[in-house]
């Protein structure tokens, strides 16, 4: 058996990535402190679920209806990666500002 060859690191690449490392911990505790970190947690069993039907729809020539579960998905999963604004606007005050200009 051959003898195995070790390749020690060097400190620049320790400091890396452990500059990685911190940056991960850092944007899940982000995560954990979004006042929707529990809607982001079920997103996932949300996707199984309407992947599971969207087949079903597909199984049974409803192609129209899984399209438009796929796309229903697609925005949620792009909602999910934004954070929400800090101060939703209602939508009587939207229209407010609309008809006073």
């Amino acid at each position: 058996m051959a003898k195995r060859s070790y390749n020690r690191r060097s400190d620049d690449e320790l400091i890396e990535d452990l500059q990685d490392r911190i940056k991960k911990i850092e944007n899940r505790l982000e995560a954990r402190q979004r006042p929707d970190a529990r809607i982001l947690k079920e997103i996932p069993k949300l996707k199984r679920t309407l992947a599971r039907f969207a087949q079903l729809c597909m199984d049974h020539q409803r192609n129209d209806i899984s399209n438009s579960i796929v796309a229903f998905m697609a925005t949620v999963e792009h909602q999910a990666r934004h954070a929400p604004e800090t101060q939703a606007r209602s939508r009587s005050s939207a229209g407010q500002e609309v008809r006073a200009s």
